[in-house]
């Protein structure tokens, strides 16, 4: 029940944003609008403001990093499958692949932080400040290969933006004046709330029956395949608690909701990422408390 209970604050912030949407019908230009402003400034501000203001030791944290790139690889590879599995056209296999494998880490910072507060969200940056970049240059790799603009998509992207320039000047040892660090605070207190909003505002779950088999797998690959390599490995490499229940919580969150934005930006079929986001969302109810009970949370 304890590993339930954390998880229905953020999950009713979703449920919420699915109630304002349908209240405010024919609102659609205020959540895009919502989801540009979140995804290109509030969520970049707060990967910078986490990651410059964490003293990174690379060092220690490499078990934990390595079990969750190393699950996310492992689910890239399975997802991958499903090309010569199902057979599905170019532009869909583009638009849902990134699905498979990216991460709402809006989600994510949200239950680590209830969990294990700052020092809990200290190590979740870390581990999305590796991980970002990763499946960002894999998205986007995926979607551009049809465009050949891959090196200016990830000069642009901006959550690569905000974590590699986070990552840099923290290990430059740099530091802003006290109201530069409050201005990123108030945008990176802004995110999380309005970020779960936007996630039930753009829950779509219709037009998925013709790739019924196709969806299931990626969402099987998601939700179930890379926490279980995940797990595996954080006990193969003898993680330490807090270690062990980032990783494990980082690879079993649903598909981030950004890469809906990244499919409708590089003309790919943005309909079954929608699909995957919004199916991921809604089986991740109940999915996670399951990998939350398998890491000793219901214990505490």
């Amino acid at each position: 029940m304890y590993a339930a209970s954390l998880l229905l604050p953020d999950f009713a912030l979703i449920l919420l944003g699915i109630a304002l949407r349908r209240w405010f019908e024919g609102s659609t230009d205020f959540w895009g609008g919502l989801e540009r402003l979140i995804y290109y400034v509030l969520f970049p501000a707060l990967l910078f403001m986490a990651n410059a203001r964490a003293r990174i030791d690379f060092a220690a944290a490499a078990p934990m990093l390595a079990a969750g790139v190393a699950a996310t690889v492992a689910g890239m590879l399975l997802a991958w499958l499903a090309r010569p599995m199902f057979h599905p056209p170019a532009a869909t296999f583009a638009g849902g692949f990134q699905c498979s494998f990216r991460f709402n880490s809006y989600l994510g910072l949200a239950l680590i932080g209830q969990l294990h507060g700052d020092a809990g969200l200290a190590r979740m940056s870390l581990m999305l400040g590796i991980a970002i970049p990763l499946v960002n240059v894999v998205a986007i790799w995926s979607l551009a290969r049809r465009t050949g603009n891959i090196g200016r998509e990830l000069a642009r992207n901006p959550l690569i933006v905000g974590t590699v320039s986070g990552i840099a000047f923290s290990m430059a040892g740099l530091d802003l004046p006290a109201f530069g660090w409050e201005i990123l605070r108030r945008l990176g207190s802004a995110t999380l709330p309005l970020a779960l909003l936007a996630v039930g505002a753009g829950l779509r779950l219709e037009g998925g029956h013709a790739r019924r088999g196709l969806i299931a797998w990626w969402t099987l690959v998601k939700l179930i395949a890379i926490p279980a390599a995940a797990w595996s490995l954080g006990h193969a490499f003898a993680l330490d608690a807090l270690s062990l229940h980032t990783v494990v919580l980082f690879a079993a969150l649903p598909p981030a909701t950004s890469a809906y934005i990244l499919a409708v930006r590089m003309h790919a079929d943005a309909n079954i990422a929608a699909v995957l986001i919004s199916a991921g969302t809604v089986a991740a109810m109940a999915t996670l408390p399951v990998w939350m009970m398998m890491i000793g949370v219901a214990a505490r």
